[in-house]
């Protein structure tokens, strides 16, 4: 089995750092997941965009991008799900 190597952008590092414990230890558990698992059951293609996905976890989404090319997930943003779609 192809394993991804998960790359975390500093956005979404400082938006998790801010997050409640017990949400971070969630949030971090479901991006480790995706190393092995870039496409999980449970994630949505995002509209207008080449292999960029979101995953649900509670009322967070992880927002990231698929290079299959290089074995990559690159993680762009971890939002609170009011916010997560808004361009900033």
């Amino acid at each position: 089995m192809k394993r991804y190597q998960v790359e975390i952008a500093r956005r979404a590092v400082r938006s998790m750092a801010r997050l409640p414990r017990a949400d971070q230890i969630r949030v971090r558990a479901a991006i480790d997941l995706l190393a092995t698992e870039p496409r999980p059951p449970r994630c949505v293609a995002l509209v207008g965009e080449n292999s960029v996905y979101r995953v649900r976890v509670g009322d967070y989404r992880i927002i990231y991008e698929v290079i299959d090319r290089h074995l990559i997930v690159q993680v762009v943003r971890v939002a609170h799900r009011r916010d997560a779609y808004r361009n900033q």
